[in-house]
């Protein structure tokens, strides 16, 4: 996996935490919903780059 595209993958992630959490804090469902997807959008982004990493090895 590309360092930057890790860096990447784990920002989406963190940046979801954090809106999930403020908007739970503050009863907001839409920002809560959108940092649950900004976490999935990492999660995803972190599993293209083991696919891609793991044919670059063969």
């Amino acid at each position: 996996m590309g360092t930057d595209d890790k860096i990447d993958a784990k920002s989406d992630q963190l940046k979801g935490k954090v809106k999930e959490g403020v908007g739970a804090a503050t009863d907001d469902e839409g920002l809560e919903a959108e940092g649950k997807g900004d976490q999935v959008k990492g999660h995803l982004k972190e599993g293209v780059e083991k696919v891609k990493d793991a044919f670059k090895k063969d």
